[in-house]
C-alpha cells in the first residue's frame, strides 16, 4: 500500500505502486537494434548489487584497478538510486539491471558507478560528478530529480531519470519512465477507432489525478470525442463511490476511464455496472500492468489499457531471476534500457569528454526492453505501446504496438 511509504507526489506514489508490483506476465527502420540481445541473455551471471555507499562494476581481470580512476577509455557513468530505506528493493532491481546490461554488451566502453540516494540525492549527485562522470542515469523519485537537477546543469552533466514526473523534464534532465499521458492517448485512440463517442473519467486527488485527468481531456478531444464528465476522490472507499455516484448521475457513456490502479477498478466498476451504465467500456491506465490481481477480478475482465510489451522483460526477468535467486521490480527494464542506450551513443563519444546530447536526441530513437523509445524534444520518452484486454487468464493484445513511430 503507497500509503505505507513516503512520496514527494501522488505521481510518483502511483508510478512506485506500479514499481513494486511483480508482473505476473512472465524493423529496423532508425531503431537501435539489442544487439543480440536474444543470445546475450543466457551468458554467465554478476554479483548482486548489495545495500551500502557507492559501488563499481569489476573492471576485467587482466585489468586491476582500485579506487575510481580517470578511466582514459572508458566513459564514467553515474547510476543514483535509493538502497537504503522503503524504496531500496525497486533501486536495487534497477542497479542490478544495469550490471546485467553493462556485462552483456561488454562493457569495453562503461564504468558505471552506483551512488546511492538514500541519504541524500543532492550529496550523491556532488560527489558522482566530482569524481568525473559524465552522465547520470537516475534518480527514481521526482523529488530526488528536483534536488539535484540543478547541480547537474551548473557542471553541464545530463541527466537520464528513472522518474514518471514530465514537470522536471528539459534543459539536460530526460524522462525515461513511464508517463501515464501516453497510456491515455493510445487507449484513448483506439476506443474511438471502436465508436466511442462519450468519454468520463474518475482519477484520485494530487498531482496524478490532476495530470491523467488533462492528458485525457486532450486525447478525447483530439479524436473528436466528448467528456461528458469528470470527478476527483481521496484514496478511500467513501471517496471512491462517492465519485462513482456522481459519474453515473451523468447518464449514457460509451467509455469511462479509472486513472489509477487495478485494485481500485475493483472497487468502483460494480457499483457503475449496478447502478449506471452497464455496457460501458472500462479503461485502465499504465498501472494495470503489473497488478498481480488484475486478472482474477472478474469486474475488470473486458477492460481496455495500453502498456509498453512484456515480452521481452519476461526474457529479462527469468534471467534476472536466475543471477540473482529473485524476482525483479518491474522498473529493473528502464536500468537495462539505460545502458543500452548508453552503449550506442558511446560509440561516437570520446572518453572524458562532455555527453553528446545530439545522439541523445536522435529523432529514430532506440529499442530497449520495453520496446521501441525515443526522446521527444522536451526530454520526454515517447514510447509504443500495445492496448491490451483484461481476460481471466492473462492481457490479450488486441492493438499491437506499432514497429515505426508515426514521422
Amino acid at each position: 500500500d503507497t500509503g505505507h511509504h513516503r512520496f514527494g507526489t501522488m505521481a510518483e506514489a502511483g508510478y512506485m505502486e506500479q514499481a513494486r508490483m511483480i508482473s505476473r506476465r512472465t524493423s529496423r527502420r532508425s531503431f537501435l537494434h539489442l544487439a543480440g540481445f536474444g543470445s546475450a541473455l543466457f551468458i554467465s551471471g554478476c554479483s548482486v548489487v548489495p545495500k551500502g555507499p557507492p559501488k563499481t562494476v569489476a573492471p576485467p581481470p587482466d585489468a586491476p584497478i582500485t579506487g575510481l580512476p580517470s578511466d582514459q577509455q572508458r566513459h564514467r557513468i553515474a547510476l543514483l538510486v535509493p538502497m537504503l530505506g522503503p524504496n531500496a528493493p525497486v533501486g536495487e532491481s534497477i542497479a542490478n539491471a544495469a550490471n546485467m546490461a553493462v556485462l552483456d554488451t561488454g562493457g569495453q566502453k562503461i564504468r558505471l558507478t552506483v551512488y546511492d540516494t538514500s541519504t541524500g540525492a543532492a550529496g550523491a549527485a556532488s560527489k558522482a560528478i566530482a569524481e568525473g562522470n559524465k552522465l547520470i542515469l537516475g534518480p527514481l523519485l521526482a523529488e530526488d530529480v528536483r534536488a539535484v537537477v540543478e547541480i547537474g546543469r551548473r557542471a553541464k552533466v545530463p541527466m537520464v531519470s528513472f522518474s514518471n514526473d514530465t514537470s522536471v523534464a528539459g534543459n539536460g534532465v530526460y524522462i525515461l519512465g513511464f508517463t501515464p499521458g501516453q497510456s491515455m492517448e493510445r487507449t484513448v485512440r483506439y476506443a474511438s477507432a471502436q465508436g466511442k463517442k462519450r468519454f468520463a473519467a474518475i482519477a484520485p486527488v494530487g498531482i496524478y489525478g490532476e495530470r491523467a485527468l488533462a492528458a485525457y481531456r486532450l486525447s478525447v478531444t483530439a479524436v473528436g470525442g466528448t467528456v461528458v464528465g469528470t470527478e476527483t476522490y481521496d484514496r478511500n472507499t467513501g471517496g471512491i463511490l462517492g465519485a462513482v455516484a456522481r459519474i453515473n448521475r451523468l447518464g449514457r457513456t460509451d467509455a469511462l476511464l479509472i486513472a489509477d490502479s487495478a485494485r481500485v477498478a475493483v472497487q468502483a466498476v460494480p457499483v457503475i455496472r449496478r447502478n449506471g451504465n452497464p455496457a460501458v467500456q472500462i479503461l485502465g491506465t499504465e498501472l494495470w500492468n503489473t497488478d498481480q490481481g488484475l486478472f482474477e477480478a472478474k469486474a475488470l475482465h473486458g477492460a481496455w489499457f495500453s502498456s509498453v510489451s512484456d515480452g521481452v522483460y519476461n526474457q529479462l526477468a527469468v534471467k534476472y531471476r536466475t543471477r540473482f535467486t529473485k524476482s525483479p521490480y518491474r522498473l529493473a527494464s528502464l536500468g537495462y534500457d539505460s545502458i543500452l542506450l548508453v552503449t550506442k551513443v558511446a560509440n561516437g563519444w570520446r572518453p572524458g569528454t562532455a555527453f553528446p546530447l545530439s545522439l541523445l536526441e536522435d529523432s529514430g530513437g532506440f529499442s530497449g526492453i520495453d520496446g521501441p523509445f525515443r526522446f521527444t524534444s522536451t526530454g520526454i520518452a515517447e514510447r509504443a505501446l500495445e492496448v491490451q484486454k483484461v481476460t481471466p487468464q492473462g492481457a490479450s493484445i488486441i492493438a499491437p504496438a506499432p514497429k515505426l513511430f508515426a514521422d
